[in-house]
């Protein structure tokens, strides 16, 4: 069905409900974006199924998240059953063949799949506000902290590294503040009580060393096909915000580490964001304007980005204007907002005057869906009503068993599974405050009596005054540093490196890395 050059989808129908034509989608167009959305238990899954399929053939690496479970099936090969050869033949899919596709599960947790990390330092004060809902006061302590940390040369790994910062930056507010703006101790409190939450719901997992590697889900096998990274969302759904960051973080990642490619014959990766509304909901409005930033500018590195919702009115508009191929899964109208996301969706496809899109839109059965992709010169197409394929893997998840099978035989088997736990800001903390103690018992200890040199005429030879019944003179306040006061600020002198000071952040307030 589709050649080298494009993906199959499936057949579209005439208003007869007759073959009409094959839908597929341009591999040379799969960089511009798409959007899948539809009710639950429309064929949203398999519709992201089948095109991740097409995608690892093409030889394009896919990284998708498995909210539910069902999209392990991927990883093993199909079974015949009587309903996927009637709709095989229905789409007119000959041959039919079944196939497995190389998967690499991974998990935040570690639990599904390998262990998927990232550093304080790379997710950034921004994304990081984000995750932990800081208020703007809050956000710009954070900021602060970082600012800090980049100065003094702190390495920001893991939690404890950033709680650890966050209690020095207590104990030097009034300091600090003098020279970044207001800071106060109950602010800095109210961040660390929200880590406290965060460690909590299981964040301690995604933040440390090793870090993910880029190149980790842009593999492809000997054969040229590309690798499906399937990341296990079941157990992170329970943390909805820790789930869209970590999404946000690695699309902005891959904005960061790839070279522009311009329009390539196709993508370099295709990145699926199941649950796209988890991205947009309560956010503020600077980082929406920055996600759209990112949508419109990634395509250019040849990152095409598909978000699955359930409604259309999901996404904002700024974002789904870029969206190009879009698969419009059945939407139920009963509440005035279901009839608005109708409409919405109605609107935004190339009108076909063999029917009405939103009255079709409510009539679609299971596996059946509105198709629009981009055409020659990237021109949307007519819409069409159209039976969508039948995946070539397995329906439904994989069992325990095969899955461990998969994640002892991955070529990432063993990179990520030990924590490495190096020096960083914590234990540099902690050095910096036992440096400055051992200097205080120093001087007190040098200024406490016994043994000293003395110098005739300056007072320390001279006999105690006789009392007079005069108070003594008060001493005059002096300006210099007690021995441990230098110590403390030669230490925080010493710590501040160029690495430190040289630190760069892009759109999304990550590490901007060098090409």
């Amino acid at each position: 069905m589709a050649d080298d050059t494009s993906i199959f989808i499936g057949a579209s129908r005439k208003p007869d409900d007759s073959y009409q034509r094959a839908e597929q989608l341009l591999l040379q167009y799969g960089n511009r974006h798409g959007l899948v959305t539809g009710a639950t238990g429309t064929g949203k899954t398999v519709t992201l199924q089948i095109l991740a399929e097409g995608f690892s053939n093409a030889g394009v690496p896919v990284f998708c998240a498995d909210i539910k479970g069902d999209l392990s099936g991927i990883a093993m090969m199909g079974t015949p059953q009587d309903f996927l050869g009637k709709r095989a033949e229905h789409v007119k899919l000959d041959p039919y063949d079944f196939q497995e596709f190389p998967v690499i599960f991974w998990d935040l947790f570690g639990e599904q799949g390998h262990p998927i990390r990232a550093t304080i330092s790379e997710m950034g004060p921004l994304l990081l506000s984000r995750l932990m809902n800081l208020t703007d006061a809050q956000e710009g302590i954070m900021n602060i902290a970082f600012r800090i940390a980049d100065e003094e040369g702190l390495l920001l790994l893991d939690l404890k590294d950033l709680q650890a910062l966050l209690a020095n930056i207590a104990e030097r507010s009034d300091e600090i503040s003098t020279r970044y703006g207001n800071v106060t101790k109950p602010s800095v409190g109210a961040i660390q009580r929200t880590l406290l939450v965060l460690e909590q719901q299981g964040a301690a997992h995604f933040f440390g060393e090793p870090a993910l590697r880029i190149s980790d889900i842009m593999r492809t096998t000997r054969d040229g096909r590309g690798a499906i990274s399937v990341l296990a969302a079941d157990k992170l759904m329970m943390n909805p915000r820790l789930y869209a960051t970590f999404l946000l973080w690695l699309m902005s990642e891959l904005f960061e580490v790839l070279p522009e490619v311009g329009d390539p014959d196709r993508p370099k990766l295709v990145f699926f964001f199941d649950e796209a509304h988890l991205l947009f909901d309560e956010a503020p409005k600077v980082l929406v304007d920055r996600v759209e930033q990112v949508v419109r500018l990634i395509r250019s590195k040849g990152v095409g980005v598909y978000f699955v919702t359930q409604n259309p009115l999901d996404i904002p508009e700024k974002v789904l204007a870029q969206l190009g191929n879009r698969v419009q899964h059945a939407l139920r109208a009963y509440t005035p907002r279901e009839q608005q996301a109708v409409r919405t969706a109605a609107e935004t496809f190339r009108p076909n005057p063999d029917f009405d899109c939103a009255t079709a839109i409510t009539q679609l059965a299971t596996g059946e869906a509105l198709v629009s992709t981009l055409e020659a010169k990237g021109v949307p197409s007519m819409v069409q009503r159209t039976l969508i394929r039948p995946p070539s893997s397995r329906l439904g998840p994989i069992t325990p068993d095969e899955r461990r099978k998969l994640i002892q035989e991955s070529p990432v088997a063993g990179q990520y599974d030990e924590v490495i736990d190096r020096e960083s800001a914590f234990e540099m903390l902690q050095k910096k405050a036992r440096d400055a103690q051992d200097a205080e018992q120093q001087a007190q200890q040098q200024g406490g009596g016994g043994s000293r040199w003395t110098i005739p005429g300056f007072g320390n030879d001279d006999p105690p005054p006789q009392s007079t019944g005069r108070r003594a003179p008060a001493p005059r306040p002096s300006n210099r540093q007690t021995v441990a006061e230098a110590a403390i600020k030669s230490v925080v002198r010493s710590v501040g490196s160029s690495v430190g000071r040289a630190i760069v952040r892009g759109i999304l307030g990550s590490l901007s890395r060098g090409r």
